[in-house]
């Protein structure tokens, strides 16, 4: 598995949790790009719609060296995943203020483009700062040994 981006500020601003891989439509030049490097997944989320999901505001940088076909670098592409998982992230957005990020874009072993995303609920003030001095104090022991 070859990780092309990962979201660490969703993690930084969010309780993530049931984290699912998911499929992605893109187009040929845009997969390209992707195997590059050219894809961020900062400031991105998904929508529901009509028992679809869609990852919004995603960067994939256009492929260099296409002449024939140049796609939106920010476009809404739709994310491949079974209805009964659509529906449960659904039902739970609802109910109980969650929000769906995308956490991680990647190519599986098999070669397919594939973005991790879980359910997230936001994190407070107090508790970003807890995650700084956890983090600050395991780099202290880290150092220490």
């Amino acid at each position: 598995m070859k990780v092309i981006s990962n979201n660490k500020k969703a993690f930084f601003d969010y309780f993530v949790s049931d984290l699912v891989e998911a499929g992605i439509v893109l187009q040929g030049c845009e997969v390209k790009s992707v195997r590059a490097g050219g894809a961020s997944l900062t400031d991105s989320f998904v929508v529901i719609k009509g028992g679809e999901m869609f990852l919004k505001n995603a960067y994939i940088k256009t492929y260099e060296k296409t002449t024939s076909f140049k796609a939106d670098e920010r476009r809404t592409r739709k994310l491949l995943l079974n209805k009964s998982e659509i529906q449960k992230f659904e039902r739970l957005t609802k109910e109980k203020g969650f929000t769906i990020i995308a956490t991680k874009i990647y190519i599986n072993n098999a070669g397919r483009v594939k973005v991790e995303i879980g359910l997230a609920k936001g994190k407070k003030l107090y508790d970003k700062r807890n995650t700084l001095k956890e983090k600050a104090i395991k780099r202290d022991i880290e150092r220490s040994v």
